[in-house]
């Protein structure tokens, strides 16, 4: 009973890191119609930056908000000069520039920073906490990775269904043509939607970087998770991405606990067909027409 409960605590936290990811990846879908593969790659290349900062005596909260003001200048440059030229191409146009990048940026970092694994300081203590006589294997590190990322679940809700600014960014993604008539600067939404979408994986990159580490290509199995928790949920819905992640991260540590570590990525493999074989549109979604 005691490994059963230190696994769903485990599993609970990783699981929100899986679901930062994917809040990311249903940020770009649902603001470009684009499945940014290279999600983790940008993440990764943020997380560094922010490494950089604390390299030079800087706090772990100047690192977190450099992370996050690099995410969202990495992902508007990436959209305006590599995303755009390509904008009204097929769609697998996109799908290769995304594996480009991510080539491109974990060819680069070793370059910069070394391709050595590195230690990257948590906020705070990754210990786990002691109630009474009772250690519970949630660490206040742990508490704050699962308060941020429910607060960033409900900001995107927030923006989707009850701005203006989230009713341009949809309507630039499924109507373009509509919503140029309409007055909308479709270019700028574009750019917006990159931009917040990458902040949102630098975000989850400085949270899971003290719990898993940091090298050139730790975030590549971030990415998969990630993306395996945002096609369970369903790529139209933040609320969606945050359970498919812990649904993710909870069955890969059962898996890893009382099977083995190796298994995991099977794990989400067999998950992710399952879910593509019986229910493709995610747990949750919408039936009948999409209203933008």
């Amino acid at each position: 009973m005691h490994q059963f409960i230190v696994l769903t605590l485990k599993g609970l936290t990783l699981g929100m890191i899986y679901a930062g990811m994917a809040l990311s990846l249903v940020l770009i879908w649902r603001a470009t119609r684009i499945v940014n593969f290279a999600q983790g790659a940008m993440a990764m290349f943020t997380t560094y930056i922010a490494l950089s900062v604390v390299d030079r005596g800087g706090s772990y909260w100047l690192a977190f908000v450099v992370a996050l003001a690099a995410g969202l200048l990495v992902g508007g440059a990436v959209e305006r000069l590599l995303v755009r030229p390509i904008e009204s191409a097929p769609p697998l146009n996109a799908v290769i520039l995304a594996l480009g990048i991510l080539l491109v940026l974990e060819a680069v970092v070793p370059m910069i920073w070394g391709g050595q694994i590195r230690s990257f300081p948590p906020a705070f203590s990754i210990i786990g906490v002691t109630v009474g006589k009772t250690h519970i294997a949630l660490s206040p590190f742990d508490i704050f990775t699962l308060a941020v990322l429910v607060g960033v679940m409900l900001l995107l809700v927030l923006l989707f269904r009850g701005t203006r600014l989230g009713l341009r960014m949809r309507a630039s993604a499924f109507s373009p043509e509509v919503a140029r008539l309409l007055g909308v600067r479709v270019g700028r939404m574009l750019t917006l939607g990159w931009a917040l979408a990458t902040m949102v994986g630098a975000l989850a990159g400085v949270l899971i970087a003290p719990v898993t580490l940091l090298a050139p290509t730790s975030m590549d199995v971030v990415l998969v998770f990630g993306f395996t928790a945002a096609i369970l949920g369903g790529l139209e819905s933040p609320v969606g991405a945050l359970i498919g992640g812990i649904i993710i991260g909870l069955a890969l540590n059962y898996v890893g606990g009382y099977l083995s570590t190796d298994l995991e990525p099977l794990g989400a493999l067999v998950i992710l067909i399952a879910v593509l074989m019986f229910r493709p549109q995610g747990i949750i979604s919408r039936t009948g027409e999409r209203r933008v």
